[in-house]
């Protein structure tokens, strides 16, 4: 039977019914340290069983714009924890801070203890316009590139239907099969919409390597569609013996005779002609006499 007595000092008595011996273990007090975050927690051992060596925590007192706040750190930590910590008391994004200690900024990478910074300590932390500014760019910039694979994952699952139709049309075609041309232009508006919504799409690195893959795929089932179309307007060889499959061509009409159009011009005599000769009248055709004028002198 085992019993547990609680007295004023922890202590733990342990009673064997068969021995009759008892061990008196006593309570060590837990030891306790501070996180670079600020949270107390119980300190961890070692590999070999002994307390590691405890880390003071140290308080400082940092101020932004014309507030102050007090925060408690690992003396061992360096800038970079500092901005995580200052960054849930400030609003201000980690890498959008700029601290100073002693009127120099510090980096990072740079640790508390080994750049002075001791217990009670006064910094400030100001707003880095620059690197709030690069920031948003390389966010902006990921984000459209993120959106740009996104599109040119969707064309690429539409182009893979599409492609499934050109495949049943190859396979029809090339056993001699008749297609309506209205399916291989139907396939290539298709895809030449796909190839426009490819070309619009702006993007750098893998992004725009994934989009020169796709652009060339497409243009190759177009160019496959435009051979099938081609294939399938040849009509198919005749059963017919040569001398009949062979159209007579039709004879050849003979050409229309030029007609030459002449035009007579008829002559009208002067009504002052003179008169004819004698030897003219003898003709076999009469000539109608020439009129007079009597004229009336005055």
């Amino acid at each position: 039977m085992i019993r547990m007595q609680t007295k004023s000092s922890p202590v733990v008595v342990f009673e064997s019914t068969k021995d009759s011996k008892e061990m008196i273990m006593e309570d060590e007090p837990a030891k306790w340290e501070v996180r670079p975050c600020g949270m107390l927690v119980q300190k961890r051992s070692t590999e070999d069983g002994r307390a590691a060596v405890p880390v003071p925590a140290i308080r400082l007192r940092v101020k932004h714009g014309s507030n102050y706040h007090e925060v408690y750190i690992n003396s061992q930590a360096n800038f970079g924890e500092l901005r995580k910590v200052l960054a849930e008391r400030t609003g201000l994004h980690p890498q959008d801070q700029k601290i100073f200690f002693k009127d120099k900024e510090r980096d990072s990478a740079a640790f508390l203890d080994m750049s002075g910074v001791k217990d009670r300590s006064k910094l400030v932390v100001v707003e880095d316009p620059a690197a709030k500014a690069k920031r948003v760019l390389e966010m902006r910039r990921a984000a459209k590139l993120e959106k740009a694979v996104k599109s040119i994952s969707q064309i690429s699952l539409e182009v893979d239907k599409f492609v499934s139709q050109v495949s049943a049309l190859e396979g029809v075609v090339l056993k001699g099969g008749k297609v309506a041309d209205n399916e291989f232009l139907r396939l290539t508006e298709l895809l030449m919409n796909e190839l426009l919504k490819l070309e619009g799409i702006v993007a750098d690195g893998d992004a725009h390597l994934q989009r020169r893959i796709q652009v060339k795929r497409v243009q190759k089932y177009v160019e496959t569609l435009d051979m099938l179309k081609l294939k399938n307007a040849v009509p198919k060889s005749s059963s017919l013996p040569p001398q009949k499959a062979q159209k007579k061509a039709p004879p050849s009409s003979p050409k229309p005779k030029s007609v030459i159009v002449t035009t007579k011009w008829e002559t009208f005599d002067s009504l002052f002609s003179p008169l004819p000769s004698p030897s003219s009248l003898t003709t076999t055709t009469s000539v109608a006499p020439t009129p007079r004028l009597d004229w009336e002198l005055f």
